[in-house]
């Protein structure tokens, strides 16, 4: 597994997490969030819920923690990455990837139950209480084992902020409603990956080429446990690094590992890596001669 190292800029790169939820309605569609268009880092963008790794999502150990190091390539505090990824999640999304002890993932269709963890989220969001004291209140146990890492992208430079970020895939917890949390994510909507890409071309989305380059990869799959078998085969795989050209509308294009441009070497490398893909994303890529 390659293990690529962290650029160096006079902006500290903070360590970040994201996640793609995905779910059938009945194809697959992916939950994207709108930022808000004042928002001092990519306002006004579509994005998948996430965001920086606090101190708090830290200091686990044991054979989990050991596993996620090695599949981050990092040496230390990986699992932190997992558990920012649902601590956003939760955040800006009200989404919680969360089971009880016997395995079953929280149902919040029911309203007490549902107003009672909308108010865990306030608590959560505005820094008052720890995702961690919420679910051991609850009897509820992170449900890490149910989000893949599939690609790492780092911010380049020229920002005011750059983030380190891992991407995760999962499936959306059944009996849970996606409702933005009004601070920093002003609008959700469940989209097609293709629709969105249709979308980000005509201008009416506004993506990062990381947001860009993983609907593309997503776009390739049918339905929801396709997607999460092929995420879930590739967790010790490779990291392929991704390449950029700036010969198409809008102005950029990533290039992904099998794009014939790609191939070409065409492109600029750049720090983004993916674990994970499929033959049938690249099937409109640029550059392909079937």
């Amino acid at each position: 597994m390659n293990s690529p190292e962290t650029a160096s800029s006079d902006v500290p790169i903070r360590p970040a997490a994201t996640v793609m939820l995905l779910a059938d309605c009945p194809d697959l569609h992916v939950l994207m969030l709108r930022r808000r268009a004042d928002s001092v880092f990519v306002g006004g963008m579509s994005v998948f819920p996430g965001g920086g790794v606090d101190e708090e999502d830290g200091g686990a150990s044991g054979a989990e923690a050991s596993l996620a190091n090695r599949r981050l390539g990092v040496p230390a505090g990986g699992l932190a990455y997992w558990m920012a990824a649902i601590r956003e999640t939760f955040e800006e999304a009200g989404l919680l990837l969360a089971r009880s002890a016997d395995g079953v993932l929280v149902d919040l269709s029911d309203g007490e139950r549902a107003r009672r963890f909308a108010s865990h989220r306030t608590e959560v969001d505005a820094g008052r209480r720890h995702l961690g004291a919420v679910l051991e209140e609850e009897a509820l146990l992170p449900a890490t084992d149910s989000l893949f890492y599939v690609a790492r992208w780092i911010t380049p430079p020229g920002l005011t902020r750059r983030y380190d970020t891992r991407f995760f895939a999962a499936a959306a917890p059944p009996g849970q409603q996606a409702l933005p949390d009004q601070r920093e994510a002003v609008h959700s909507e469940w989209v097609r990956p293709a629709d969105a890409l249709a979308r980000f071309e005509s201008g009416e989305l506004s993506l990062l080429p990381p947001t860009q380059g993983m609907l593309r990869v997503v776009s390739g799959f049918g339905h929801c446990e396709e997607a999460l078998a092929a995420a879930r085969a590739q967790q010790d795989g490779l990291d392929l690094q991704v390449r950029m050209q700036n010969e198409r509308s809008p102005g950029w294009q990533v290039l992904l590992p099998g794009d014939a441009a790609y191939e070409r070497g065409e492109g600029e490398a750049i720090e983004g890596w993916l674990r994970w893909s499929s033959e049938a994303a690249l099937a409109g890529s640029p550059g392909r001669k079937d």
